[in-house]
């Protein structure tokens, strides 16, 4: 009786934590306002959906066309035994002799061999592209910290790039120290030639005259 309580009391206990849970929550379906993000999720979703159509023929021997425009109106598609198959079957139900003459289907495990090849290319595909994606990344880091004081490294370890760069700055540096030397050399020029024209005679006294008379080097006086 005591150990049926406390199975009770137990099952309560988890019933509650339950419903506490949150659980997974839903993705809202509005569209994707970045462009990059939603290529990106275009191509992960036509991915997925094309190796669930797999799978389904695979499983089911299903015949299936699937035909989708990427954002940037890419045509994509998909079918078994093959597009024009199925879409000729579509167009033309009344007439299923005529199409199976002109797209023979081979035989059933031909098909799924050929539906089990597709699935697995297609996760190889995606494999790759995230290992060409993480490699990009690395690479764009890479560059980047190469940039950073770019020019301490030996002239023979820079690539072409970088010795642009280096002599594009050297011109720079050039043609500033040529027009920093020629506003030295007029400001030089000009203080030499004021005080040139500024040198004066010491005064002296006329005693003669009994007054005291300053004359300047230039012939000029005041008293």
């Amino acid at each position: 009786m005591y150990k049926k309580q406390l199975r009770t009391r137990h099952n309560k206990t988890m019933m509650s934590k339950k419903k506490e849970s949150i659980g997974r929550q839903k993705i809202p379906m509005v569209k994707i306002k970045k462009e990059s993000h939603r290529q990106v999720t275009f191509s992960k979703r036509r991915a997925g959906l094309f190796k669930k159509a797999s799978e389904l023929c695979t499983l089911c021997g299903a015949e299936i066309g699937i035909i989708v425009f990427s954002p940037a109106k890419k045509p994509f598609s998909f079918g078994h035994p093959s597009v024009e198959s199925v879409l000729d079957r579509y167009m033309s139900r009344n007439n299923m002799s005529l199409v199976q003459t002109q797209q023979p289907q081979g035989s059933p495990a031909a098909s799924c061999e050929l539906n089990m090849q597709l699935t697995h290319i297609l996760s190889e595909v995606e494999e790759e592209k995230k290992k060409g994606q993480a490699m990009e990344e690395m690479r764009k880091e890479s560059v980047r910290r190469s940039m950073i004081n770019w020019w301490e490294k030996p002239v023979e370890e820079m690539n072409l790039v970088q010795l642009q760069e280096m002599k594009y700055a050297l011109e720079e540096l050039r043609k500033t120290v040529v027009t920093n030397m020629a506003s030295f050399n007029e400001a030089k020029d000009d203080v030499f030639g004021f005080l040139d024209n500024k040198v004066t005679a010491p005064p002296y006294m006329n005693m003669s005259s009994g007054l005291s008379s300053i004359y300047y080097a230039n012939g000029n006086g005041c008293f």
